[in-house]
């Protein structure tokens, strides 16, 4: 994510707003320590976003996974 001093934000703003606008944030700082992030309406908050990997080693698959139900689906589709 891009940081813009406030003298850039002021000079470049309605570059900026559209740059948010269409899905990229950016963060404002003054004096080199970050104030604001700026980002789309639209766009879903922190909260509510997908998280990959939140349960990254709570779950294993057996190794025999893609045999699981064999019998009970070759019987189905044979018609027995």
């Amino acid at each position: 994510m891009e940081t813009f001093n406030i003298h850039e934000a002021k000079t470049n703003l309605s570059r900026l707003v559209d740059k948010a606008a269409k899905g990229e944030p950016f963060v404002i700082a003054k004096a080199g320590k970050p104030m604001v992030k700026v980002m789309a309406l639209e766009a879903p908050e922190p909260s509510r976003m997908r998280r990959r990997g939140f349960m990254a080693g709570q779950i294993s698959v057996p190794s025999d996974f893609d045999q699981m139900g064999r019998e009970a689906i070759e019987t189905l589709f044979a018609g027995g």
